[in-house]
């Protein structure tokens, strides 16, 4: 996926590759390759504790996707007196709105009592 960053970068744009996580005891690390308009690759990871998708009902399949949103978060703030470092935490706050802008709640469409129709 190639995005287009409000960092102030030479450029501007960067390719970003999902390619794996790993499962180790209480967190997933997914991983990611940044490539850059000159080319230039780094390596990311993200970490999620293995609870945030007991507790919050994020699912397994939203890993990638939360991830990716907050790696792209971070590159957007990065300059070049300041790069992003790796891993990366999800952290509660990344997840509600993560939560919210992939799962709106949606209205029940029931009338309210007292209303005629």
């Amino acid at each position: 996926m190639t995005v287009s960053l409000n960092a102030p970068r030479k450029g501007g744009l960067v390719h970003i590759q999902y390619v794996d996580y790993v499962l180790s005891e209480g967190t997933r690390s997914y991983s990611f390759d940044v490539i850059d308009a000159v080319g230039k690759s780094r390596e990311f990871s993200v970490i999620v504790p293995i609870e945030a998708f007991r507790r919050s009902g994020l699912r397994t399949q939203d890993g990638p996707g939360i991830c990716y949103e907050r790696m792209v978060q971070e590159l957007e703030r990065e300059t070049v007196d300041s790069r992003a470092e790796t891993p990366l935490q999800i952290k509660d706050q990344d997840i509600l709105e993560y939560m919210k802008k992939q799962y709106p709640r949606k209205h029940s469409g029931k009338k309210e009592a007292g209303m005629n129709s």
